[in-house]
């Protein structure tokens, strides 16, 4: 069954950081591959327009580390809706899941960063490829200039 439920988030807060770094000092590993996850754990009415949304976000650094942030989120909206169908089917509807989803992401991923630098994991994020060498050749120019 598929339904259309306006929403909105009207409080974030995390409630638990755990962060753990598996690797010794000055180990380098050469390859390190960071998997994100954001999951709701639980979804509960507190009234007619209002739900509370408990959420855990994950940095796992394979082998190297993980970053684990646990929090709560009030939703605005057809709250009964939304937490009869978290409570029989498991999940929501897809326009929620995608705003609750984002704003978990949007939230916790830069303080998984400023957790990461302080536990000495790199970044949680993809990093730019720097490369410095021999850039291909210009195109003869035609002397003509576009503004």
């Amino acid at each position: 069954m598929v339904l259309a439920i306006d929403m909105a988030i009207k409080y974030f807060e995390m409630s638990s950081i755990d962060a753990r770094r598996f690797s010794k000092p000055g180990e380098k590993p050469r390859n390190v591959r960071v998997d994100h996850n954001s999951s709701v754990t639980q979804i509960v009415e507190m009234n007619d327009k209002e739900a509370s949304v408990d959420y855990r976000f994950t940095a796992n650094y394979v082998g190297i580390g993980v970053i684990k942030i646990e929090g709560n989120i009030i939703i605005e909206g057809d709250a009964s809706a939304i937490a009869h169908q978290w409570s029989t089917e498991n999940k929501m509807p897809d326009e929620v899941a995608n705003e609750i989803h984002s704003v978990i992401m949007s939230n916790c991923l830069p303080e998984a960063v400023m957790i990461a630098r302080d536990i000495r994991l790199p970044p949680p994020i993809p990093m730019p490829q720097v490369k410095i060498g021999k850039q291909g050749q210009a195109a003869p120019s035609t002397g003509v200039e576009v503004a």
